[in-house]
């Protein structure tokens, strides 16, 4: 438990991935991609239950090498590459409170494809919701001011070139831009009563962030598993 609240860990990790062929269980310096997930988990005590939520019977059997993992099976309505988070999560949270006979007040979302979260990272993210009396907290990064939206450009179907944000042309200095963020993956802390009564993970006027500081790596290609491990290799 955290401050009294019973909490719910949910590791999505459905077995169809496009970019790398099994993905959540593809091999990162020497063992499995969502090993990297559950084995953070058992060192965090205030998580009262872990579960995969998973459609695949490779993935569930490598998750439950970790001791204390269940398991929540994914019907095929919410297989797919095109399934919001707050379908999986809902459904994880009702099956995992009829399997454990419990009911949970937090649940956290720990994605496979963020090996290199720490456990400081997901505590500031469930003590930022509780503390703050969020419905909602998400980890973002800084995005590059490079990449700021109104420095983006489009191109129509005649190939005539935009800015993707109205008055983006006038944009002269770096200074005249508001800090951005991107949501990176490490951790999303949510009350029991959003997934229940809405129909996503965002709550107006009462979510908020985490800022991970430095350069985060989600993985979706086989460029982003060597960056990973460079940046484990340099931190040995």
């Amino acid at each position: 438990m955290f401050a009294n609240l019973s909490v719910l860990a949910v590791i999505p990790a459905r077995g169809g991935s496009k970019g790398i062929p099994k993905k959540n269980i593809a091999p990162l310096a020497g063992k499995p991609l969502i090993s990297y997930t559950t084995e953070l988990i058992s060192h965090l005590p205030w998580i009262d239950k872990t579960v995969v939520s998973t459609d695949s019977s490779e993935i569930a059997e490598v998750a439950q090498q970790s001791a204390g993992v269940g398991i929540v099976w994914r019907p095929e309505e919410i297989s797919g590459d095109r399934i919001g988070d707050r379908d999986v999560l809902h459904h994880a949270l009702i099956e995992a409170e009829a399997l454990y006979g419990t009911t949970y007040d937090v649940v956290i979302m720990l994605q496979p494809t963020s090996p290199l979260r720490t456990e400081e990272n997901v505590t500031e993210c469930i003590a930022t919701l509780v503390e703050g009396k969020w419905d909602a907290v998400w980890t973002v990064s800084a995005t590059d001011l490079s990449y700021h939206p109104r420095k983006q450009l489009t191109l129509d179907a005649d190939g005539r070139l935009g800015f993707f944000v109205s008055g983006g042309e006038k944009v002269i200095a770096r200074q005249e831009l508001t800090p951005v963020f991107h949501r990176n993956g490490v951790c999303y802390a949510l009350k029991r009563e959003l997934l229940l009564n809405s129909h996503g993970i965002w709550a107006p006027e009462k979510t908020t962030a985490v800022v991970i500081a430095g350069h985060h790596i989600s993985i979706d290609t086989s460029e982003d598993l060597l960056a990973v491990e460079a940046t484990m290799g340099r931190g040995k």
